[in-house]
């Protein structure tokens, strides 16, 4: 049998080019199609109401794709040196179509030159920049916002998908990246690269801002069902529309203002909502905001996206009262419920903070790393 050694990773990468310039090839011979299709109009008698819907109907794209396909094929017949770095794979499609919305014969040799060296949105702003932002396209944009979101992974991850015009996505992405740059970074995520995940945090804090103001209450109430083992080490809860979740996370989220508990038997029967059972009130929620200021983690200082933690969970016989209340922010919140670490509060009042590993955590720098005594000696003569 013979032995069948995997490609190098140079040998991958020029078959990826050669399939590129394939595609390329069979890109341009289509546009060269469509252009004739339209010409000719053999689009008519199909049930279509133009070149355009004909197109999306018979292959599945969007009517704004649709329409750039159609007058990017018919220019490139004008444009011989931009059809031919398409078909040689030198510019891909979407370089193309948006080269086609502005080039003319006189200056398509220099675009050529220049847009293999610039992104696909850079020769799109270009192309804005010299035509001016028609209203049907500002319409057309308008229009086709979006917003969707699924759950994947058997439940355990949450996708969401969004499309908005420049204008209002400038607006959220903008919201977004000046609340992350305030979000803490959680254990082993202080790579730049992981800007997304406090993009991320940023979006989840500004939703539970919201739900948090929200006069109608009942609407705005995120729902748990969770049986009594799932409010133990060996069971978790199900949000309601949505999939199941950690009882860790379960945890968490009881001790939010906007989450209700529906703690069922084995059986389903309702044994007890967390909504009477262990939520402040918010006169309590007030003075416990009053007492603590801030989050209560040593150092943090935090003042936005607080909540009022259990420090003893009312399913382990914790009371909702001001003395077993602790004010934190969201990232410490995540902290003790998902990543280990514990808070405790003695019968003086005082808190104290216990690494994942069981070790006290005290803010500061350890004492045992302090300057020599003489040093000090001498700063104080």
């Amino acid at each position: 049998m013979k032995d069948e050694s995997p490609p190098n990773e140079s040998d991958l990468i020029q078959a990826i080019d050669r399939a590129h310039v394939d595609v390329s090839i069979a890109q341009r011979h289509m546009f060269s199609l469509i252009a004739q299709v339209d010409r000719l109009q053999r689009w008519r008698g199909s049930g279509a109401r133009d070149m355009a819907h004909w197109l999306w109907m018979r292959y599945g794209i969007s009517d704004w794709k649709a329409r750039r396909w159609i007058a990017s094929a018919h220019a490139l017949t004008d444009l011989p040196r931009i059809s031919r770095a398409f078909a040689e794979g030198d510019l891909g499609i979407d370089k193309v179509i948006e080269l086609t919305r502005f080039a003319t014969p006189e200056n398509e040799a220099n675009l050529v030159r220049w847009a293999r060296n610039v992104s696909c949105g850079g020769i799109r702003r270009k192309a804005d920049v010299v035509l001016g932002a028609a209203v049907k396209d500002v319409v057309a944009a308008d229009r086709a916002r979006s917003l969707s979101w699924w759950w994947f992974d058997d439940g355990r991850r949450f996708g969401m998908q969004a499309e908005l015009p420049a204008a209002e996505g400038s607006v959220v992405s903008k919201a977004l990246e000046r609340l992350a740059e305030t979000m803490p970074v959680m254990p082993g995520e202080d790579d730049p690269s992981r800007a997304d995940a406090r993009r991320a945090d940023a979006l989840v804090a500004i939703c539970s801002s919201r739900m948090a103001s929200d006069a109608d209450q009942d609407r705005a109430t995120i729902v748990v069902h969770a049986q009594l083992e799932g409010l133990t080490s060996s069971g978790s809860g199900e949000l309601e529309g949505g999939p199941a979740i950690h009882h860790e996370t379960l945890k968490r989220l009881l001790c939010g203002a906007r989450v209700q508990a529906v703690v069922e038997d084995a059986t389903g029967n309702i044994v007890g909502l967390g909504r009477t059972s262990r939520e402040p009130p918010a006169w309590m929620v007030r003075q416990v905001r009053y007492r603590d200021k801030e989050c209560q983690f040593p150092g943090c200082g935090a003042i936005r996206f607080t909540q009022a933690h259990h420090i003893v969970f009312w399913r382990d016989g914790g009371r909702t009262r001001l003395d077993n209340l602790l004010l934190m922010c969201s990232f410490h919140h995540k902290l003790v419920h998902e990543y280990g670490w514990s808070v405790s509060r003695d019968v003086e009042g005082a808190v104290r903070w216990r690494r994942p590993d069981g070790t006290r955590y005290r803010a500061g720098p350890s004492s045992t790393h302090g300057p020599p005594a003489d040093r000090i000696h001498g700063i104080a003569s």
